[in-house]
């Protein structure tokens, strides 16, 4: 049945992979596009970006952190139960242009979800900076692994990887010799924003998702609107992924 949870997978103490039932979305999405769910009635709605699709099974994947009441109660739900409301695909697919051979991928924190489907993707060369708090945080490893040529793992605390930020793990890159033709940036905003002025300086195209609170999709609730080269964009119609160097994170 639509929206039924199928699987449940716990990827550390607060994120969890869900499979769900939905053709119609399984069949139409594309990278970059995003659901919004509701669990309960009168219960708020949330985006989540669509992390994989089987068309064939009719299926999507969600990755969800349990950071608010109605993440908490998502990640409470069990295989059989189903999602209240479950909409989409939303947003504008994203690829990256055909010039582009060679690509530095980067994903902090719950960014690394939303990546994942950008490297999957992206057919020719991809190098993968995954970076978080601590080791049980860094998600997505062995699916990352699998898709990228190269993989780089980071933890502010040194538990696993790099101990630092995502931004000390491209520099070293960039000191080895390493060329890209684009990067994509996944996080925090002020992950993103440090990658991007890092890359303006070297003259990297850089491209990044905005994921703030979204109500409808539609960009009728303007919860998500923000400053793009000098005009207002709304992130759930116009994006979620943007040119960095044209965002202002200020």
């Amino acid at each position: 049945m639509r929206n039924t949870i199928l699987a449940k997978e716990k990827l550390s103490a607060d994120v969890c992979s869900f499979i769900v039932k939905h053709p119609e979305i399984a069949s139409h999405y594309e990278p970059g596009q995003f659901v919004i769910i509701r669990v309960r009635d009168k219960g708020e709605r949330i985006p989540l970006t669509i992390v994989d699709a089987d068309p064939g099974q009719g299926t999507i994947r969600l990755v969800v952190q349990a950071v608010g009441l109605t993440t908490r109660l998502v990640n409470e739900m069990k295989e059989g139960e189903r999602l209240l409301d479950l909409l989409g695909p939303l947003g504008q697919p994203f690829h990256l242009p055909e010039e582009s051979k060679r690509v530095l991928f980067i994903g902090g924190g719950l960014g690394i979800a939303p990546l994942y489907p950008k490297v999957k993707d992206f057919r020719k060369e991809s190098h993968v900076i995954l970076g978080a708090k601590d080791a049980p945080h860094l998600i997505l490893q062995k699916e990352m692994k699998k898709a990228a040529a190269r993989l780089e793992l980071c933890t502010d605390d040194g538990s696993l990887g790099r101990k630092g930020f995502v931004t000390d793990c491209m520099e070293a890159l960039f000191k080895e010799g390493e060329v890209y033709d684009a990067c994509v940036a996944i996080g925090p905003l002020p992950m993103m924003k440090a990658v991007v002025e890092k890359n303006r300086a070297m003259g990297l195209p850089t491209f990044v998702s905005l994921n703030p609170i979204m109500v409808d999709g539609t960009g009728m609730c303007g919860g998500c609107r923000f400053e793009y080269d000098g005009e207002v964009k709304f992130a759930c119609v116009d994006g979620p992924v943007f040119d960095g160097f044209k965002v202002n994170f200020h």
